[in-house]
């Protein structure tokens, strides 16, 4: 069986998504993810130019060696450009052998270790009183964990609110707008968004923040101790993780568990955090690291420190990657949960998926493979555009985290 060829096909049904299929000489085929949100074309440019014409008439079996030899023959190893591109023909060889075998990829794994994946929405409004309201509207469509942002008064936009109510895209078409961010207004403000909310509903459902690498480690350590009261399923990017050693003052302030790591693509990027239990949810997805082969070492690295798995799941994340997800999620020991946002209704009609939402869960379903196909012609219909995630500014102009 041998590789004979391999295509990228880029369109943008409501946002840009960058999707490698790769054919085999026994007509069986798959499909992998790989978007990168404002850098599209670069991975574009890294496939068909240097990964595609080293696969053609290689053996698509052989999955771990391809992995190595992408990954170590290169040289110049890492980064999110390379690791997408790994990404993608990982998860397409891993949906060719699961159609092999016959069985849906989960069982290729080993099979299930859950009969359902928790997954989280984005409940996101103007203020204190939209974003309650919207966390209710979640509740009574079956979730059981939320995530919450609100906007905070006196600046004019909030991370986490944003176009759409069951999903939230960031990035615009054109050049980067620039948001306007103040660290003291925030830390005054959002321990008191979950007092509310925690006033409205109890404590029955799961709740979460993403503090988005807005704060320094004692700024996020504050943040954390104001919202042990309110008990948060985490607290997420507290500060940026170039530093992994930033997050121990964090853990020794506060007992609001962390999380970490959607920006990551490789274990080492991770190692420290995990080892010296720094976190609690490690949320590396497969699309940045390195696809199925490597997401399953880092998890069961993370497991021999009792770290969870609650890998990224926003839209800039193709339908491909959250069917590959949650068959990776079905079988992981170590699973805490999953970030469901939403695609657009011409993202589902163009990658159409075997799996569903059920009572606060996403079920992979039982297709054959990971469960997602593309609709080639109808794809063709959505040419790229470009598009930039916002740039975030301090009040008196300087660069910030966004």
């Amino acid at each position: 069986m041998r590789i004979d060829a391999a295509k990228v096909i880029v369109c943008s049904p409501g946002r840009n998504f960058v999707t490698l299929k790769i054919e085999t000489d026994q007509g069986v085929s798959g499909i992998g993810d790989a978007t990168l949100n404002g850098r599209e074309l670069a991975v574009v440019a890294y496939l068909e130019e240097h990964v595609i014409p080293c696969l053609i008439g290689r053996d698509p079996r052989r999955i771990e060696d391809l992995w190595q030899y992408l990954y170590r023959g290169a040289y110049w190893r890492r980064g999110p450009v390379t690791m997408s591109a790994i990404a993608a023909v990982d998860v397409a060889l891993w949906d060719i052998k699961a159609k092999m075998a016959g069985m849906p990829l989960v069982d290729l794994l080993g099979g299930r270790s859950r009969d359902g994946v928790l997954v989280y929405g984005h409940a996101n409004g103007a203020d204190i009183a939209e974003t309650v309201e919207e966390v209710g509207r979640y509740i009574e469509l079956g979730y059981r964990a939320i995530r919450a942002q609100s906007g905070v008064p006196g600046l004019a936009t909030s991370y986490g609110v944003g176009r759409g109510k069951l999903f939230y895209e960031p990035a615009g078409v054109g050049l980067p707008s620039e948001d306007v961010w103040d660290t003291r207004k925030y830390l005054n403000f959002a321990p008191k968004l979950f007092e509310a909310l925690r006033e409205a509903y109890g404590f029955e459902h799961h709740l979460l923040h993403d503090v988005h690498h807005r704060l320094s480690p004692i700024e996020a350590a504050q943040l954390g101790k104001a919202l042990e009261p309110s008990a948060l399923f985490w607290m997420e990017d507290p500060t940026p993780a170039e530093n992994q050693e930033a997050f121990r003052p964090i853990r020794q302030h506060t007992t609001t568990p962390i999380a970490v790591g959607e920006i990551f693509n490789s274990i080492w990027d991770a190692k420290d955090l995990i080892q010296e239990q720094l976190i609690d949810y490690i949320r590396m997805t497969l699309v940045r690291a390195g696809g199925v082969t490597h997401l399953r070492r880092v998890a069961d690295f993370a497991a021999l420190y009792g770290v969870r798995t609650g890998c990224h799941g926003a839209t800039d994340l193709s339908p491909v990657t959250l069917g590959a997800a949650l068959h990776f999620d079905s079988w992981v020991p170590n699973f805490g949960i999953q970030e469901y946002m939403r695609h657009s209704e011409e993202a589902d009609a163009v990658f159409p998926h075997s799996y569903h939402f059920d009572a606060g869960c996403l079920h992979a379903g039982d297709a054959i493979g990971h469960g997602v196909e593309i609709d080639e012609a109808l794809a063709a219909k959505y040419p790229y555009q470009r598009a930039y995630l916002p740039v975030a500014r301090l009040e008196d102009g300087t660069m910030w985290n966004w």
